[in-house]
């Protein structure tokens, strides 16, 4: 499944927008605050509306919008020559690298071939490992 052609165009949109837009220009990662969280939050409610009546075109368009945060940010970044969304996103991927071994790096944990599959509490359990180990 592919999404570059759309995230892609997500992010030279905000670039357009960052210089034709007086409001976009003026916004800072910090101004920028309250609608990262106003985002979560809807974000949260769609989840719960979701699993009551199934309605995923309102979570998806939730999802959007606390997509438009994330591109937001790293837009702001990206002018500052701090960051770029592909960094984010590269250092997303290896963050769960780190924390998915059972996924990634099977070996490591030193399971038998034969060990009967993990459990998600034992997933979660090697998650926390790695995440109070600095990972």
């Amino acid at each position: 499944m592919s999404h570059t052609s759309a995230v892609g165009e997500l992010v030279a949109m905000m670039r357009r927008l960052r210089v034709e837009c007086p409001w976009k220009t003026e916004q800072t990662h910090a101004s920028l605050l309250p609608y990262l969280a106003e985002e979560a939050e809807e974000v949260a409610e769609a989840v719960a509306e979701f699993d009551a009546t199934g309605d995923a075109a309102h979570l998806r368009e939730e999802l959007g919008d606390l997509l438009l945060q994330v591109v937001f940010h790293a837009a702001v970044a990206e002018e500052r020559g701090d960051f770029t969304l592909d960094d984010v996103a590269r250092t997303l991927m290896a963050k769960l690298r780190r924390r998915n071994p059972h996924v990634f790096d099977p070996a490591s944990l030193g399971r038998a071939d034969d060990a009967p599959p993990l459990t998600a509490a034992e997933v979660d359990e090697i998650w926390q490992q790695v995440k109070r180990a600095g990972g």
